[in-house]
């Protein structure tokens, strides 16, 4: 799957359509996004002593995932809880043990892009789906698996800018939020990194013109544009692909297989694609197809 420039449109129909999403279907409220029936078979169905089983019997789980990301991670403050893909991904995972994802037994974590890697080490959450990007350097500190989305960075720069891509911003300062990859990837192509807490600090440091532009995924992008229709807009093609995936801790390996064997049912079923035209589809893109998936080691 590759969520390119016709996907991006994505976010920006997301953040104006937020609202048009809990009509369809078998969309719940707001707060509440798809329903997604919690299994009833987990009896015997994890390895004793496995991280599965253990969250199953315990019929509650913390999940990491991110506030601010309008149509992946998004959570306004009047709302109860998290809406996006990225969470109706985690509530397929979140059913598959047998846990009701509308539940109060399921904690929605926010997550910040720099404190993923420690939330999992400290075992703070269970799983994060953040728009976490799958990198050698974090399969060093926790598992990853995936991808369940694959999608690529481009720049939000001011409507009046001049910029057009990532090639006009050599030695020039570029926000994204900290600890991201997308930071990384600007300082690589010459570019000051400016490192921010949040996406939409970055957008306002580009509006308010202490930074040239922001960068991280296009289809955030969209959606801050979009919030910000006038002042903000998005130019240049991708200049990187990001696979997007689950986290989980590097103690509990047996989590990758069945991550992997849960997103492929996924994949199969219709569900993903669900999730996918509940959110980040409502802007009129194609529904792509399911992303391969890495191995397990």
């Amino acid at each position: 799957m590759r969520i390119r420039n016709k996907g991006i449109a994505v976010a920006a129909g997301l953040v104006l359509g937020l609202g048009v999403l809990s009509a369809c279907g078998d969309a719940g409220s707001d707060d509440e996004g798809r329903d997604v029936e919690a299994k009833s078979d987990c009896e015997d169905k994890f390895e004793a002593g496995s991280k599965m089983e253990e969250l199953s019997k315990a019929g509650k789980i913390t999940v990491g995932v991110k506030y601010d990301q309008p149509g992946l991670g998004y959570k306004d403050a009047a709302a109860e809880r998290p809406t996006g893909f990225d969470i109706e991904v985690a509530k397929i995972l979140v059913a598959d043990l047998c846990i009701d994802p509308a539940s109060d037994n399921v904690t929605w974590e926010e997550t910040i892009s720099d404190n993923r890697e420690p939330f999992l080490q400290e075992g703070r959450v269970d799983l994060v789906l953040a728009s976490y990007s799958i990198t050698d350097d974090r399969r060093k500190l926790v598992g990853q698996t995936g991808p369940y989305m694959v999608t690529g960075q481009q720049i939000l720069v001011a409507e009046d800018s001049k910029i057009t891509g990532i090639d006009d911003l050599k030695g020039k300062k570029v926000c994204s939020v900290r600890g991201s990859t997308s930071l990384k990837n600007v300082e690589a192509a010459g570019a000051i990194g400016v490192p921010a807490d949040a996406y939409g600090a970055c957008a306002e440091d580009v509006i308010n013109g202490t930074v040239e532009a922001m960068s991280t995924d296009g289809s955030i992008l969209m959606g801050l544009a979009a919030q910000h229709e006038g002042e903000l807009k998005v130019v240049g093609d991708e200049f990187s692909e990001e696979n997007i995936g689950v986290g989980y801790s590097k103690k509990s390996p047996e989590m990758c297989q069945w991550i992997n064997d849960t997103l492929t049912t996924a994949f199969e079923d219709g569900s993903w694609a669900d999730a996918f035209e509940l959110t980040l589809g409502k802007s009129g893109s194609e529904t792509p197809e399911p992303p391969k998936l890495d191995d397990c080691a």
